[in-house]
């Protein structure tokens, strides 16, 4: 049953990821990272075409030996997180909704320009 679990939580991902080639504003490689992770406990030949894929399989290696992230993907994620915000606060949320979001993307930026890079 578990197995089963995995396998669809790692299948869901992976759509997920494949959207996000489709578009621009919406990460790939993040949801690839947790299909491979749900594979590798349900199917370790999916995760293995994750891993080996030619464009999308180093960054996921990357992360999984290093939890290394490219330098352009840390200026887009902190770009994306902080338009966010900004964009909350233009359109004029409540105060106190601003101030979670930007501590919470402040929080994650701060974890991931600290990241090595690949």
């Amino acid at each position: 049953m578990r197995r089963r679990i995995w396998l669809v939580t790692g299948w869901l991902f992976l759509i997920v990821a494949i959207i996000g080639v489709a578009l621009p504003v919406m990460p790939t490689v993040p949801f690839l990272l947790v299909a491979a992770w749900a594979f590798a406990r349900s199917s370790p030949a999916l995760e293995q075409r994750i891993i080996n894929h030619p464009t999308y399989g180093p960054p996921v290696r990357a992360w999984q030996e290093r939890g290394a992230v490219g330098r352009l993907a840390k200026i887009w994620a902190v770009t994306a997180m902080a338009s966010g915000v900004a964009l909350s606060w233009y359109v004029g949320m409540p105060l106190w909704v601003v101030a979670v979001q930007g501590t919470v993307c402040l929080s994650v930026g701060a974890y991931l320009v600290t990241r090595p890079e690949h």
